[in-house]
Formats: structure tokens, C-alpha cells, sequence
């Protein structure tokens, strides 16, 4: 007669997905921004498993969270973010929906079932160029936030050539109404078309039509301003006006670094 065996010990429980405070966990799948979610907290416009949901209310990615009756999906823990590289041509709005029925970069993107796409800034409708979009609100905010000094680099046309002194002022610094602001390099690019000039910039912040006001400030007109990098990621040559493509793991990788997650 075979001995009895012992009972067996039960399996450990397996650990629930980390609570995360509401508007940290929608903002990383790409519901919107801290602030908006908070708003929508505040105006009781959100439930958490079936109740209306307060500020500091932690949820995690099992629970069934709910704006306005819709259910929001939430990515897994630790899920790596999708990033996307547009090529904005000129005329498109960086916007959901525009009033006056003009086009919209989020027009020609790819749905993303129960979420969406969040730009990481923004284009004037007259600028064209490298556009990233992500899933993870999140990583979109820390790439915009000043903190992080993230480059941005653009070719600019504008009409005659700088003079030396005006170089060093838009290196050095040019008031504006919103503050001092300054290029970290601009250098000559590629050959005279007539009376224009085309230069390479770069600076770290993401001021509305910074670019443009920093030459206007002196007297040049910018005629054509095309971004060409954001980070470590550059505008492929072979990327047509109003195409995307899906970042790799390797590239998406090293835009998460740039951000420097804490």
C-alpha cells in the first residue's frame, strides 16, 4: 500500500497589477493629459469598477474604467509605448477636429481600439515636417516638458542672408513676449534658391511658432520651415508628405531614454 502523500501547498496568489493613481494610468494609455483627466474626475464624467471615481482614486490594469459610459482600455503594466513618425504636410492641423473643416494629421493614422494617438507637441498648419505621435500620454508629456531639454531641429527658409551680428543675437538671445529665447546652433544649409536662404536650427523648447517669431523678432520672413528631428529620431528621406511609419523597439527605446523615465 503506497503512503499518503502529503497535502500539497497551496500556489501563491499571483500579485494584482500596482494601483496607479487615475489620471497617471489614462494619461499613459493615451486618454489625454493629468490635467484634462483631473477635470473629468472633478465633473464625476469617470467610474472605476462601476463607481464614480474622486481625485486620488488608484486603479490598476484589470479594473473597468469608464468615461461617460464609455469603457477605456488600458495597456498591460510595464507594456512597451507605440510611437508613430508623421510627415505633416503643409495645410494639415495638429488636432481632432477642426471648425472650419480643414484636414487633420489624425485623419490618415492608424485606430488604436478603446485609445489614440497623442502628439508629442505641435506643428502650425504652415509647418511641415517630423511629427511623433504615442499611445502612453505619459511619455508624450515628458517629451514636451521643458525639463527634459529634448532637441528639436529644423531647416528654415527665410528671405536674404543673416548678417553676422544677427547670427550671434539668435544664438545669444532674443526677447519675446513670452520670454528670452534663443537657437542652441543655426549654421548655412544647402545652396541659395534666389533671394532665399536656407538655414539648419536647433533648439530645446517647444514654444507656439517659436521658430518663426525668433526670425520675424529681427525682420526676416520665414517663407518655408520643415522639422527634421525631434530627439534622437530624424525625418527619413524616403517618407512622403502625409506618411507614417511605426517606430522599431531599438528606436522607441531610445526615445523612451531621451525622456529619461524617473
Amino acid at each position: 500500500m503506497n503512503p499518503r502523500r502529503p497535502p500539497s501547498s497551496p500556489k501563491p496568489p499571483t500579485n494584482p497589477p500596482q494601483a496607479e493613481r487615475l489620471q497617471k494610468l489614462l494619461a499613459a494609455a493615451g486618454h489625454g493629459s493629468r490635467r484634462q483627466i483631473e477635470a473629468w474626475i472633478a465633473a464625476g464624467r469617470l467610474k472605476v469598477n462601476g463607481a464614480v471615481a474622486k481625485l486620488g482614486d488608484r486603479a490598476a490594469a484589470g479594473d473597468l474604467i469608464e468615461l461617460d459610459g464609455t469603457v477605456l482600455a488600458l495597456k498591460a503594466a510595464g507594456g512597451r509605448p507605440r510611437v508613430l513618425l508623421y510627415h505633416k504636410p503643409d495645410g494639415e492641423m495638429v488636432t481632432r477636429s477642426d471648425p472650419e473643416g480643414r484636414p487633420t494629421v489624425f485623419q490618415r493614422l492608424p485606430a488604436i481600439p478603446g485609445g489614440k494617438w497623442v502628439a508629442v507637441g505641435r506643428l502650425d498648419i504652415n509647418t511641415a515636417g517630423l511629427l511623433l505621435l504615442t499611445d502612453s500620454g505619459d511619455l508624450a508629456n515628458r517629451l514636451m516638458h521643458p525639463r527634459y531639454e529634448v532637441e528639436r531641429e529644423y531647416a528654415v527658409r527665410v528671405l536674404g542672408a543673416l548678417r553676422p551680428e544677427e547670427r550671434a543675437q539668435l544664438l545669444a538671445g532674443v526677447p519675446l513676449e513670452d520670454g528670452t529665447a534663443r537657437f542652441d546652433s543655426l549654421e548655412p544649409s544647402g545652396a541659395a534658391e534666389g533671394a532665399n536662404r536656407w538655414y539648419r536650427v536647433v533648439l530645446r523648447e517647444g514654444r507656439n511658432r517659436e521658430v518663426r517669431r525668433l526670425f520675424e523678432a529681427l525682420g526676416r520672413k520665414v517663407s518655408r520651415l520643415l522639422r527634421v528631428r525631434y530627439g534622437s529620431v530624424e525625418l527619413p528621406r524616403e517618407l512622403r508628405p502625409g506618411n507614417w511609419v511605426e517606430l522599431d523597439g531599438k528606436s522607441v527605446a531610445e526615445i523612451v531614454k531621451t525622456a529619461k523615465r524617473d
